[in-house]
């Protein structure tokens, strides 16, 4: 990444300048050391900026025109206020889209893991770095889902469901793969559709971080108090089923497990919910196959959600790195739509379109 800031609009840079001098002195800013430090699949930015202490803070730039930082500030308090290490918000200008952060440190969870041999994953013997970053990370997942209470984040209701469900044939379907969705694949996604929601929505509620994954758990600094992981990217947070962050951790959009590590994490995740009291629904502080059936459930509405989006933010956003990783949930819709009988239909209407089986009778057209 370039050390030099881009600004597609003068008057934005501009702005930019006037407000980071107003904040300097107070905030005691080295003003010259502004770089970038990441980006993500919105309109928002982050750059990072030392102090004269020797520490950093965090820039974001969220054009308001693009971008409402007000869930953003809404779930951070919200967070902190549940016990999790999420950044503080030092100084927001609303009107122009500036916000000062602290810094949750430059390693995430995911850079840790893709650096680490795979394997110790699985093993009893020596270190096992996943499984330690993985419980770290149901160490904040945990007492996010226990703070939870209605009607202070938005819904993850019924319409919303359909609305993410829609990306998968509007873009993956029909814009990515020029597939004509029409006919007989309409009716089997209408169906198969119609039975995640119903699923879905039969589980327990509570507060959804949404995106809930390595990439977004930070690694706290070396030499730092801190010992929890930091959590970003929670503006899109809402109140929903209790599957959905496990799901999203454990089968994640840039690093995959086996089904063997998968279900640990899982599991341990699913004993210290029941101790929570966050297991007390129909059988599943008994039961956890009945658990676990839902957590697929739940994951193939994200897997179908998260394919179209990535062909949407390619084709539309011209971010082509994102598609690249949609194999990996078209892998995770067949796993799931191959173990259960009722998503049989779903099963056959991917794999026609995929190429990865015979398209026996399937008839579609292309755009």
């Amino acid at each position: 990444m370039s050390d030099t800031l881009t600004w597609n609009d003068p008057a934005r840079a501009r702005a930019f300048a006037a407000w980071l001098a107003a904040l300097a002195d107070g905030e005691q800013l080295r003003s010259e050391t502004v770089r970038p430090a990441s980006a993500d699949a919105s309109f928002r930015r982050y750059f990072r900026v030392d102090a004269h202490d020797g520490t950093s803070r965090i820039i974001m730039d969220a054009p308001p025109e693009h971008e409402n930082s007000g869930p953003f500030v809404h779930v951070a308090a919200l967070m902190q206020a549940a016990g999790l290490n999420a950044p503080r918000i030092l100084a927001w200008d609303e009107a122009r889209g500036f916000m000062l952060l602290t810094d949750l440190g430059t390693e995430t969870m995911l850079d840790v893991l893709t650096a680490a041999p795979h394997a110790s994953a699985a093993t009893d013997a020596g270190p096992a770095l996943p499984r330690r970053l993985y419980q770290q990370a149901l160490d904040a997942l945990l007492p996010w889902q226990q703070a939870s209470r209605p009607d202070v984040l938005p819904p993850y209701d019924e319409a919303l469901l359909r609305r993410e469900l829609a990306l998968f044939p509007d873009w993956y379907l029909a814009r990515h793969r020029g597939v004509a969705v029409q006919g007989r694949m309409r009716e089997t996604l209408d169906q198969t559709f119609d039975l995640i929601v119903t699923r879905v929505l039969a589980a327990p509620r509570v507060f959804v971080h949404r995106d809930f994954m390595p990439r977004n758990l930070m690694i706290p600094p070396a030499g730092s108090a801190e010992e929890r992981l930091g959590v970003l990217d929670f503006q899109d947070a809402v109140y929903g089923p209790i599957t959905y962050d496990i799901a999203s951790l454990m089968r994640d959009a840039f690093l995959s497990w086996d089904e063997e590590f998968v279900l640990d994490i899982t599991i341990r995740y699913w004993e210290r919910a029941k101790k929570l009291g966050l297991m007390n629904f129909e059988d599943w502080s008994s039961d956890f196959g009945s658990f676990w059936r839902a957590v697929e459930w739940m994951g193939l509405q994200r897997h179908l959600k998260v394919a179209g989006i990535f062909a949407r933010i390619t084709l539309r956003d011209g971010k082509p790195k994102y598609l690249a990783d949609a194999p990996r949930f078209i892998g995770y819709i067949r796993h799931t739509a191959a173990r259960y009988r009722e998503l049989t239909p779903l099963l056959k209407l991917i794999d026609a379109v995929e190429g990865t089986a015979a398209p026996e009778g399937w008839s579609f057209g292309r755009m």
